[in-house]
C-alpha cells in the first residue's frame, strides 16, 4: 500500500500555515531581520513543496508509481531537511545547521524531476 501523498500534502500543508503565522507574529519581535528571513524562506519552501505532495497524490493513480513514491519521499524529506534546517537555524543560530539547507534544497529537485518522470507517456 502505497502512502497517501494528498493526505500528507494537506498535512504539510496546514503545518506550513502556521509556521509561517507563528513566524509573522510570535517571532517577529524575537528574532533578527536575518533570522526572520530564514524563517520566511523555509515558511515559502514549505508551503509550495506541500501542494507539490498533494500534486503527487493526486497524480498518483495515473503517474509511474516509483517515480510517484520517489516523488512524495523526496518532497516530504526535502521540506523537513530545508525547511527544518531554516527553521531551526533561525531559533537557534546554530551555524552548521545551514550545512543541512542545501541537502534539503536537493531532495526538493529531486521531486521535481521525479514527479516530471511520472507524467512521461509509458507508450
Amino acid at each position: 500500500m502505497s502512502p497517501n501523498w494528498t493526505f500528507i500534502g494537506a498535512v504539510f500543508g496546514g503545518l506550513a500555515v502556521v509556521a509561517g503565522a507563528f513566524g509573522a507574529h510570535a517571532l517577529k519581535a524575537h528574532l533578527s531581520p536575518e533570522a526572520l528571513g530564514w524563517w520566511q524562506t523555509g515558511a515559502q519552501y514549505h508551503v509550495v513543496h506541500a501542494v507539490a505532495i498533494v500534486l503527487t497524490g493526486l497524480f498518483a493513480p495515473r503517474g509511474r508509481p516509483r517515480a510517484i513514491a520517489l516523488a512524495g519521499l523526496a518532497f516530504t524529506s526535502g521540506i523537513v531537511l530545508f525547511s527544518g534546517s531554516l527553521y531551526a537555524l533561525a531559533l537557534t543560530d546554530v551555524r552548521w545547521l545551514a550545512a543541512v539547507t542545501p541537502v534539503g534544497g536537493l531532495l526538493l529537485l529531486v521531486g521535481w524531476i521525479a514527479l516530471a518522470a511520472s507524467a512521461v507517456d509509458r507508450t
